[in-house]
């Protein structure tokens, strides 16, 4: 996200938002976690939860962060983690942003997994390559075939359709942070890809041959729609004011082929808030994204860029928002609820990841630098704010907070709710640490955290099974 190009003052702003990472070494290794309970019996495990290091220290001149690694944890009826091994990537981390350690590839789904539980699906962004792993009967991973190039610069995100197609599973996008031409010119003006793969019976991938797509837009976030037929793409600088292609798309839908292959242009786009809107509204800045129930796109909106598109400086950070649209059966998007906030005066700036509950009716929206979870009622598209702190955790409230904002805050960043609905792990970005919630309806119940096997900074993704 920063540029040598901007002023201190612009960066240090900006890294409030779409922070990334210098990383602490790493903890743990396979050969000292303990794979079950103390007898290593794994039969005590009823799903698992996998989080990614995104690295394990930056390669000084690079935006590498060296080797990528995923952390497995068997998880067991009362929300309680055990890990079972890391597991290597065979690629390397990366970091897009150059601040302090949170969020470094400004994305969601970094890590994902497919509907049946049986690949976890990663991107490598140091190397530009994605892994898929086989995911084994005690929750331990297998890497499945190599990981395969992108063809772009920083993978950062990845989602997964089945398909019925002749020895594959289904077919795996993924979206990259930038093209060559743009990578110079830092966040506001990047613009990267989208590009596809079959996901292969043995879990390996392989290159769908003409699937990539330029974008108009630097993306955060990829997911298809529930019946397949739509591949969505979320933005972080729709509106900049340094953006050559003078898009001011947040959301991006693409119709997806039965071959796999995804129209050649967007066939709808749409955006909650214009440059120079009269609201004095900042513009939004769309990282996580769910598709749900009948094409309902549900986004998160950190609200970064100011109303003429320039970035942010203190304390022109607004609160967060969530908006929600339909896809209509030409692709278009259809508003439903637009910029509903996630706090007030500033308290909710960072509405950066969401996640449903099991029944659909409730969603929660995690705020990076306040360190919190807002809770969300959905109904057919139409969201309100419920409670803004359903879940606490250590974070920084207020307006003006300065380049101290980070040293008080825990980060929260990606959170995943397990297949049952019954707990909710949320990935602590500036501590190393996976808060773990009980689900209760419309609320969220503190159970523990666990920590001492992933880095203090750095890490991207998680998944719950």
């Amino acid at each position: 996200m920063k540029t040598s190009k901007l002023p201190l003052f612009m960066i240090l702003a900006m890294s409030l938002i779409l922070a990334s990472c210098s990383s602490d070494d790493f903890v743990g290794n396979s050969d000292d976690v303990d794979p079950g309970d103390d007898q290593g019996n794994t039969d005590t495990f009823v799903g698992a939860v996998y989080a990614m290091t995104n690295g394990d220290g930056q390669i000084v001149g690079t935006n590498v962060q060296g080797p990528n690694t995923i952390i497995a944890y068997g998880r067991d009826e009362n929300g309680a983690l055990t890990p079972i091994g890391p597991f290597a990537t065979n690629g390397n981390g990366g970091d897009y942003d150059g601040g302090e350690g949170l969020d470094p590839l400004i994305s969601a789904y970094a890590l994902t997994k497919t509907d049946n539980n049986e690949n976890l699906l990663a991107v490598n962004a140091g190397s530009n390559t994605i892994t898929s792993f086989n995911i084994q009967d005690d929750y331990s991973l297998e890497i499945a075939g190599t990981p395969q190039p992108t063809g772009a610069l920083g993978p950062n995100s990845i989602a997964f359709s089945e398909r019925d197609a002749d020895g594959a599973k289904g077919i795996v996008y993924v979206s990259n942070i930038t093209r060559a031409e743009f990578l110079l010119g830092g966040e506001p003006m990047h613009q990267g890809t989208v590009t596809g793969f079959w996901l292969l019976d043995d879990g390996s991938l392989n290159p769908i041959a003409g699937s990539t797509r330029d974008l108009a837009v630097r993306p955060s976030a990829i997911q298809f729609s529930p019946d397949g037929n739509w591949l969505v793409v979320t933005s972080i600088n729709s509106g900049a004011a340094a953006l050559g292609s003078g898009s001011e798309d947040e959301v991006t839908v693409y119709n997806v082929g039965n071959g796999g292959l995804l129209s050649d242009t967007p066939w709808g786009t749409a955006t909650s808030t214009f440059r120079d809107n009269a609201e004095g509204r900042n513009l939004p800045s769309a990282i996580g994204f769910q598709i749900v129930g009948d094409n309902y796109v549900v986004v998160t909106e950190a609200r970064e860029f100011q109303p003429d598109g320039t970035p942010p400086a203190f304390p022109a950070l607004q609160d967060g928002s969530v908006s929600t649209w339909q896809i209509q059966s030409n692709g278009s998007l259809t508003p439903i609820s637009l910029d509903v906030a996630s706090g007030e005066n500033n308290t909710g700036r960072t509405a950066c990841w969401l996640d449903f509950t099991a029944d659909g009716n409730t969603f929660f929206v995690s705020n990076a630098i306040e360190a919190g979870l807002a809770a969300y009622s959905f109904n057919n598209g139409v969201v309100e704010l419920i409670d803004q702190t359903a879940a606490q955790g250590q974070g920084t409230g207020g307006a003006d907070n300065g380049p101290d904002a980070f040293a008080v805050t825990e980060g929260w960043i990606d959170m995943w709710i397990t297949d049952d609905g019954a707990y909710l792990y949320q990935l602590f970005g500036l501590d190393g640490t996976i808060g773990i919630y009980r689900v209760n309806g419309q609320s969220l119940e503190f159970v523990g955290e666990e920590s001492g096997n992933l880095p203090d900074t750095n890490t991207q993704g998680i998944v719950a099974i």
